[in-house]
């Protein structure tokens, strides 16, 4: 199967545009870390498109002004949308929108609660985050020896990936292997460097015992990893993991402090997200989920994801 996801994205990649003009509206949820790479993605695929042209927003986190911008873009009559929802919860309004307008859309990085329901001429194109959580949550795992304690810091709560990961986390701490590992604190960090070393730093001074750190993202894993070092802590002792292989994470794996990341492809969800709106743009049949497969990052095999995201 993942063979055929992989073949599926690199057709994709590969396809030309339709012919004539294409207008493709895009709005973005906000602009961390890895969201930046999926937005640079997205523009400098169009840039390399002929006959492509953006109109690209940024909501800042506030679903109203998402909607808003949604509206914006329909009434503009764009030829196709592409959108990564502040809140999946507002897929069914967003796609309302869309389908009403006749105009193809796109979901990117981010599920709608919708996906299983998307009307024609609608994809969503990520990755299954039934995996990201759970591949990484097995490794720590697996470098724990089944027991201990740990913290989990989550992502916005309102979006799906947080919770599916966060989720993720659970199951696999509810196997036989793992069901010796402890969850002794659980908090929000929305996905911030500067809010992961806050609230780890509140964890510091309460006290708070653990043998690792399992992030929903790698940005709140560098956050913890900063406080955690100015407390003088060694980590060499802790197990820290965190999703996206960013540049930053990786930089920190190669200096021995992150010990797990998963690998998500950043640049091929925006290049694949524009590819697909083009397409449908132009009258073309696309699946309705293009899955792009999370893979496991360790010291092992660091050196084959330098630069990719």
């Amino acid at each position: 199967m993942k063979r055929l996801i992989a073949s599926l994205v690199l057709a994709l990649a590969a396809s030309s545009a339709p012919a004539g003009a294409t207008t493709v509206g895009v709005s973005i949820s906000k602009s961390d870390t890895f969201i930046k790479i999926v937005s640079k993605s997205i523009e400098s695929r169009a840039a390399a498109t002929s006959g492509v042209t953006l109109k690209l927003e940024n909501a800042d986190g506030d679903v109203a002004r998402q909607l808003q911008t949604v509206k914006d873009l329909v009434a503009a009559k764009v030829d196709a949308l592409v959108v990564m929802p502040v809140d999946g919860d507002t897929g069914p309004v967003i796609s309302k929108l869309a389908s009403d307008a006749g105009i193809p859309l796109v979901y990117v990085n981010s599920e709608p609660v919708n996906i299983d329901s998307l009307a024609k001429g609608q994809s969503y194109v990520g990755s299954d985050e039934r995996d990201s959580g759970t591949l990484e949550t097995r490794e720590i795992c697996r470098r724990l020896g089944g027991k201990g304690d740990v913290v989990v810091m989550m992502g916005e709560l309102q979006h799906f990936a947080a919770r599916r990961r966060t989720d993720d986390v659970a199951e696999v701490l509810a196997t036989p292997d793992c069901k010796g590992i402890r969850v002794v604190e659980r908090q929000s960090a929305n996905w911030s460097r500067p809010q992961a070393e806050k609230q780890m730093n509140e964890w510091l001074q309460a006290g708070v015992k653990f043998d690792g750190v399992i992030a929903n993202n790698d940005d709140m894993a560098l956050g913890a990893i900063r406080a955690l070092k100015a407390a003088g802590y060694s980590m060499d002792r802790l197990v820290v993991g965190g999703v996206d292989a960013t540049a930053d994470a990786l930089g920190a794996m190669k200096d021995g402090d992150l010990d797990v990341t998963i690998f998500q492809n950043a640049r091929g969800q925006g290049e694949t997200a524009l590819d697909t709106a083009v397409k449908l743009a132009g009258g073309a049949d696309m699946p309705t989920k293009i899955y792009i497969p999370f893979e496991l990052v360790t010291a092992e095999n660091l050196a084959n994801y330098a630069a990719r995201n």
